[in-house]
């Protein structure tokens, strides 16, 4: 294809390092029965490389900034598995350089924040901050919950994980996490009311269908669920249980959060990714041409990111 070029308000990234996402794998195979949006689509929302081009009423220093990007193909053709990318000016996020770290790791950590960062970050932060309160995280040691966890205890959380293996659990509490529990494990509810006697005031929740009697029952009043996936597209609730206690239930989707929501989860999460203490776990590393095995291992479960070096 041509390189593309930039148009009002718009950079041209030449990308270094395009990362992979389970919402990606969606999009191309039609999840919930979504149509392919245009005739062709370059896949992925994230990515990370240098602006070499900007176009009319982009500042001209731009040019030569490392950046990394966030949803390149959110309602839009042309994503980041290509050489180069075009996006809006506001969703190329300065890279600033970190001490210490490697650059093509940098990259390749920049190009995991994007879906999984920004949800991660909403998950936990949509109604403030959360320095003193008890937060749960469910899936923490997944591509989003790793980073929920990460970014709760940068706060000053009391950080809560549940995870599905002892693996798992190592995981998560060399994350942060202060308490790390199996998911499924006899009297579950009761041991995380033994760490958080006053009940649990935020739950990031991987599968709202899956984990919704649990989380009632150790919420606490006033709490709030965040959920970015059901496993179950119309679950049953517990009303009462979760009425009586005044909880809020936010339903997540990342490619439609507010620009301005967005945009202040990627100046935080770019803060914890200079200062050390935000890196996601990359299990592959794959050239541009070997996609389809990218794909699939996101598939199959790679037990990490997968990232595709351009």
């Amino acid at each position: 294809m041509p390189d593309p070029q930039p148009g009002e308000g718009e950079v041209r990234i030449a990308l270094r390092v395009s990362g992979v996402n389970p919402g990606d794998v969606k999009k191309r195979s039609g999840w919930q029965g979504s149509p392919m949006p245009c005739p062709r689509v370059i896949p992925h929302s994230d990515g990370a490389g240098t602006i070499d081009m900007v176009g009319p009423g982009v500042t001209p220093n731009r040019k030569g900034q490392r950046v990394w990007c966030y949803g390149a193909q959110s309602y839009r053709p042309f994503g980041t598995a290509a050489e180069y990318v075009v996006v809006p000016d506001q969703l190329a996020v300065a890279l600033p350089s970190a001490a210490a770290v490697d650059a093509t790791e940098f990259e390749e950590q920049a190009s995991c924040l994007g879906i999984a960062g920004i949800t991660g970050y909403r998950a936990v932060f949509a109604d403030g901050g959360v320095s003193g309160l008890s937060v749960l995280v469910h899936g923490a040691a997944g591509g989003v919950g790793s980073i929920a966890t990460q970014m709760a205890r940068r706060d000053g959380a009391t950080v809560i994980a549940v995870v599905m293996d002892e693996d798992q659990r190592d995981r998560a509490t060399r994350l942060g996490a202060h308490h790390a529990f199996l998911n499924g494990q006899p009297e579950l509810a009761e041991r995380i009311r033994d760490v958080a006697p006053d009940g649990v005031h935020r739950i990031a929740e991987v599968d709202f269908a899956s984990h919704i009697d649990l989380d009632a029952e150790i919420l606490a009043v006033g709490g709030v669920v965040c959920s970015y996936y059901s496993s179950e597209d119309r679950p049953a609730i517990p009303y009462w249980k979760f009425g009586f206690k005044d909880v809020a239930l936010r339903l997540l989707g990342s490619d439609d959060f507010n620009p301005v929501v967005k945009a202040d989860a990627a100046r935080a999460l770019t803060e914890a990714l200079v200062d050390g203490s935000l890196r996601s776990h990359i299990a592959a590393r794959l050239p541009l041409e070997s996609i389809v095995d990218a794909h699939e291992l996101v598939e199959t479960g790679a037990g990490g990111r997968v990232v595709l070096t351009i």
